[in-house]
């Protein structure tokens, strides 16, 4: 039963791969066996977390590159291509809010910054659409794979304040699902594509939001704590089962699903 779960020897591309967030999958995808590939705008952590994994003994390929810039992702592909022979799978972690994007309290919400929330919009979808678009490709020209996208919570309740974030999230459960039959229309069992949907995790994008400079809960981090019935928020590592679930072959007949590692956040009434 545990080869079904494993990765080895598969080239796992993860984008945001320099997040928490996408840290947290990179040493998932090399403790199952797999090779990660870390693709960010951050050549240093990325270089210093697959040099991590490389002295361990594993293999992990740090690629530099823009989710939203097509030709650095057809770039890092060739690379990726030229280095390790081909793609297995692709976990879609880069995204997350920006601060334009998030309505102050005091601001009229007929009055919205809407640069800033087509911009956190545009990083969520566009920056999972693009890199399945050019990593999804190698899959469908070679052995075939699994796409992991991240979604979260926000697009299954209206979350106040991030509504471009929200937008794309939402963006992006319609794109999983469409990509899913898509893909299995023209490739049989060959491509799976599938999402997690977190509940709420400490990143760098909503630590402002949610947490006070001394550690303790903001007004709204209290609220968040309050309707998830876990009292807490999640830790990034929480996230990995469900990963590694998706990318392995214990998902096979698994396509266009939406896990959810919220702590029942979605399914609490608040009564």
């Amino acid at each position: 039963m545990s080869a079904n779960f494993s990765l080895r020897d598969k080239v796992i591309v993860v984008t945001g791969g320099t997040g928490i967030l996408g840290g947290a999958f990179v040493k998932a995808i090399a403790s199952a066996g797999g090779i990660p590939v870390i693709l960010g705008r951050n050549s240093a952590i990325a270089r210093q977390r697959a040099d991590q994994i490389i002295q361990q003994g594993g293999i992990a390929l740090a690629v530099n590159a823009d989710v939203l810039d097509i030709q650095q992702l057809t770039a890092a592909k060739d690379i990726i291509v030229s280095k390790l022979g081909t793609i297995h799978g692709l976990v879609n972690a880069a995204g997350g809010n920006l601060p334009e994007g998030v309505l102050p309290p005091s601001s009229d919400v007929f009055n919205l910054n809407l640069d800033g929330m087509k911009s956190a919009m545009d990083l969520n979808i566009w920056g999972t659409v693009f890199p399945t678009q050019v990593f999804g490709q190698v899959m469908a020209q070679h052995q075939g794979g699994s796409i992991v996208n991240i979604s979260s919570v926000t697009s299954q309740l209206a979350v106040t304040r991030v509504l471009g974030y929200s937008m794309g999230k939402a963006a992006v459960d319609c794109f999983t699902k469409w990509m899913a039959v898509e893909v299995a229309n023209r490739y049989g069992e060959k491509i799976r594509v599938n999402s997690i949907i977190p509940g709420f995790f400490i990143t760098e994008q909503n630590k402002q939001l949610l947490m006070q400079p001394d550690g303790t809960y903001t007004e709204r981090g209290s609220k968040v704590i309050q309707h998830t019935p876990f009292k807490r928020f999640g830790q990034p590592e929480e996230l990995n089962g469900a990963i590694i679930f998706l990318l392995s072959e214990a998902s096979n007949f698994v396509n266009g699903a939406e896990i959810r590692v919220d702590g029942a956040f979605t399914s609490f009434s608040g009564v």
